[in-house]
């Protein structure tokens, strides 16, 4: 997991010097808001996965996100903030990743996964959806009393079948869910379609609103 959010930090290090600045009246240059705001919407997202939403990290960048209006000198503090963010990360100083995968960020990791989607990067949205897949589906076994630890996805599923926790339509679709695990696990990205990723982040939004809403 690692490796996956280390890529995508080098994928928007480098489409953030594809904004493009035009020259304005007051002698500043400004990008429109298309093309700034879609690098700052994934960079923003990436941040808050990989370092919570209570880090200076996550912090700065919202805020300056929030007062950017497109101007070069804003854009550029997003961007070196965005960077900073980069170094630590690549330099091992925040804890691992994998640790931090949870049921109160499941939503980031989803929402990654679709912006992920969005831009063509099917190989890194099918990683973050099965990641936060199968910690749901622990997470959901480990709270009825059924034990997860060494046991494979399928086995898992298994189980919360036989203990009724699933059933219906989403029992069917669960049933598929740890062959698209496998396949992304084991880097088979040929055997994965982009609608095999749709299904997993739509199984896991629906797993949220059910399992883990509080409602």
């Amino acid at each position: 997991m690692n490796e996956i959010f280390m890529k995508r930090f080098g994928e928007l290090d480098t489409a953030h010097t594809k904004i493009v600045f035009k020259a304005h009246g007051t002698g500043s240059g400004y990008a429109e808001s298309g093309q700034w705001e879609g690098w700052a919407t994934s960079a923003e997202s990436l941040i808050r996965a990989s370092f919570g939403e209570e880090t200076p990290h996550y912090k700065n960048f919202r805020v300056a996100y929030e007062n950017c209006r497109g101007y070069d000198d804003e854009v550029h503090k997003l961007i070196a903030l965005f960077r900073s963010a980069k170094d630590d990360f690549e330099g091992g100083y925040v804890f691992n990743v994998e640790l931090r995968i949870s049921g109160e960020v499941f939503g980031d990791f989803v929402a990654l996964a679709r912006q992920s989607l969005v831009e063509g990067q099917k190989d890194v949205a099918a990683v973050l959806a099965c990641a936060a897949l199968e910690d749901a589906i622990k997470r959901l076994a480990s709270a009825n009393s059924i034990t997860a630890d060494g046991k494979t996805m399928t086995e898992i599923v298994n189980s919360l079948k036989s203990a009724g926790l699933v059933s219906g339509a989403q029992k069917s679709l669960l049933e598929a869910m740890p062959r698209i695990r496998n396949m992304a696990m084991h880097a088979e990205w040929s055997k994965i379609t982009e609608p095999d990723v749709s299904s997993v982040l739509g199984y896991v939004e629906q797993l949220l609103l059910s399992k883990f809403s509080g409602g």
